[in-house]
């Protein structure tokens, strides 16, 4: 979710330089992106270490188990 948001982003500063809106340097994606995909890697690691800290908190139900 984190990185669809970032790319998301993105897509929106770019659409607005397609459509005249303002002026958008080629290289801007970069930072996006990159800031984009590092937070979701953060936010997945820390998401983890907190589920392994918790242990699991809900039983397993469904038709798998």
């Amino acid at each position: 979710m984190v990185a669809g948001t970032f790319l998301t982003l993105t897509g929106f500063v770019y659409a607005g330089d397609a459509g005249g809106l303002w002026d958008t340097p080629w290289f801007a994606v970069i930072p996006l992106v990159v800031a984009g995909l590092c937070l979701a890697g953060t936010v997945g690691m820390v998401t983890g270490v907190i589920r392994k800290r918790r242990g699991r908190t809900r039983p397993l139900t469904g038709p798998d188990v």
